[in-house]
């Protein structure tokens, strides 16, 4: 694991190093704050105004259905029945396969459809494949069907990550993409963490076909927010 960052190691030393962009210095602390930290947030919200409330919105939630109901994906496999040895070979053979493939996928069609039509798929199946593992829970113990299922998983979150990033990054200034971006990023997980955090609790009261359904609907509002965002004009950016 070490020897494979090697990869990363050695196409970074033979890179070439980005022209530096001169950027005046800052003349005291409040002026760095102001140029660091509120002028991009100010950017962003100058640029889209109260609209600026549905993407945040939108951006807070679009991952609910994924993050709630992963984190409960191995204490899953752990009482259906399955070992490690299963457990690991398939999530991490099929699941990371099916998620480059489901990534490429979603790169693909954002770039030929559009990104909002594959932000709205992305959701979709994000959504429908948590039913999949509530069905799973009542099938009972068998790998066959635990591959079929954790394939489709990862194919709708590679999917729905390639869009989301597109997305993401379509609204944000140039001139601010650092901040900007890592502001978005920081609250793509925020809710969705927090509501996770409940989830064992809701699973000892319900069981799992039940929480799993739960957190397929949670995906109903990232459609409407999906598409009242659709609705709305990218500002430019440049």
């Amino acid at each position: 694991m070490a020897a494979s960052m090697a990869v990363g190691i050695v196409t970074v030393l033979f890179s070439r190093e980005p022209v530096p962009v001169a950027l005046p210095p800052a003349k005291n602390a409040a002026e760095w704050v102001r140029g660091a930290v509120i002028e991009p947030f100010a950017d962003f919200l100058g640029r889209y105004r109260w609209q600026a409330a549905q993407i945040l919105a939108l951006i807070a939630v679009y991952r609910i259905s994924d993050v709630v109901m992963g984190i409960m994906a191995n204490p899953f496999y752990v009482d259906m029945g399955f070992t490690k040895d299963e457990v690991a070979a398939v999530t991490k053979i099929y699941g990371v396969i099916m998620t480059l493939a489901g990534a490429f996928v979603g790169g693909v069609l954002s770039m030929r459809l559009g990104v909002m039509r594959i932000l709205m798929l992305g959701a979709v199946l994000s959504a429908g494949s948590n039913l999949l593992f509530a069905w799973l829970a009542g099938h009972g113990h068998d790998v066959t069907a635990l591959i079929a299922v954790v394939s489709a998983d990862n194919l709708a979150g590679g999917i729905a990550s390639a869009a989301f990033i597109a997305y993401l990054s379509s609204l944000t200034n140039v001139n601010y993409s650092a901040t900007q971006y890592a502001l978005f990023s920081s609250m793509m997980l925020l809710l969705p963490k927090f509501v996770a955090g409940f989830s064992g609790d809701y699973v000892d009261a319900f069981g799992y076909a039940q929480f799993f359904t739960a957190t397929a609907l949670l995906g109903l509002p990232v459609l409407m927010l999906v598409w009242l965002a659709s609705r709305i004009k990218t500002a430019s950016s440049a």
